[in-house]
């Protein structure tokens, strides 16, 4: 099995940390406590950390128009209803600290729809009163905070990591990035190239323009410091990875490796991977019986290239969850 390095990830401390709600109560995240084992959680509660107590008022995103040369500018503030207080610049300056002293970090998992944490779906309102919600909806303070200051690392909000393609993505993307920064703390270019090799094909999935730019990058053709080498090679990467890939994308990639046995497999062997391909097409099964079948070629014909491919392995298997729905794990339905 692959080794992982541990990745930095903050996290509400709300979420499975401690019981520190505005009403004193915790969140439950089956997902964050898998994930317990295998990351180094760095806990925050920015409420907390701008002084409010626990049990405490909630807070609301208001929206409020200001008057700047003429033009009419929207803010949000960040209003406690119960005491009329605005905490707008508190929790800004809370952030901007917290983030200064943060250091190397992976990403970010935040409370889903807080109007501090939140990083999307959070409820504005006309007022600190008691009115209906406004249509619009937008970042809690402190969760744009981290979206303005870290928008390529892995950041999501324990709501929507209950989606497997989110999820997948989201440990995808955060087990990549802890890979490349132990690269980055090597100073080595062979583990630069190790690294763009381990992870072609994965690469090839999310972004096809931006692997063959890592490739040149990595080839450093120009005998460039490592230092310059690696900044370039971590701007691509993180765009190239910024967006979870297409299935299209992966048939692609499917296809690619499979050319590496074609001409060793029977002819029976090859339609029944072209008939798993096209069943995931059509969204009828997941790419796993394309990739275990893969896996088992690689086994068999020996291909060391192709078995240090991340494409297959890009997080630890433990963290691999079926829905109990499906799992023979599940309930027994005819007792």
């Amino acid at each position: 099995m692959r080794e992982f390095p541990k990745p930095k990830v903050v996290v509400s401390r709300c979420i499975e940390f401690d019981s520190c709600r505005y009403n004193g109560q915790m969140i439950s995240s089956d997902f964050v406590a898998s994930l317990a084992p295998f990351v180094d959680f760095l806990p925050v509660c920015p409420e907390v950390g701008i002084g409010l107590g626990v049990p405490r008022g909630s807070l609301r995103l208001v929206s409020a128009s200001s008057a700047d040369g003429g033009e009419t500018e929207t803010k949000l503030r960040l209003v406690q209803p119960a005491t009329g207080r605005d905490v707008t610049r508190e929790m800004q300056n809370f952030a901007a600290t917290f983030l200064d002293s943060l250091g190397e970090v992976d990403g970010f998992i935040l409370k889903a729809s807080s109007p501090s944490c939140g990083i999307k779906n959070t409820k504005i309102y006309p007022n600190a009163g008691r009115s209906a919600a406004l249509t619009r909806s937008s970042a809690g303070i402190f969760g744009a905070a981290v979206l303005a200051r870290h928008p390529d690392l892995a950041v999501e909000d324990e709501g929507r990591l209950r989606n497997p393609r989110v999820k997948e993505h989201f440990l995808t993307k955060l087990f990549t990035l802890a890979r490349f920064r132990e690269v980055e703390r090597s100073g080595s270019m062979r583990d630069l190239v190790g690294f763009q090799t381990e992870n072609k094909m994965l690469l090839m999935a999310y972004n096809q323009t931006e692997e063959r730019a890592l490739g040149n990058i990595a080839a450093n053709h120009d005998h460039r410091p490592f230092d310059e080498v690696a900044r370039d090679y971590e701007a691509h990467l993180r765009r190239a990875i910024c967006r979870a890939p297409r299935y299209t994308s992966n048939i692609n990639v499917l296809m690619h490796i499979l050319g590496y046995f074609s001409g060793r497999l029977s002819n029976a062997e090859k339609a029944i991977f072209l008939e798993n391909i096209q069943r995931y097409r059509d969204g009828k099964i997941t790419i796993c019986p394309n990739t275990t079948l893969l896996k088992s070629w690689i086994a068999r014909f020996e291909d060391d290239y192709l078995a240090r491919q991340t494409f297959f392995e890009p997080y630890p298997q433990d963290l691999i969850e079926i829905d109990p729905a499906v799992s023979h794990k599940g309930r027994d339905l005819w007792k």
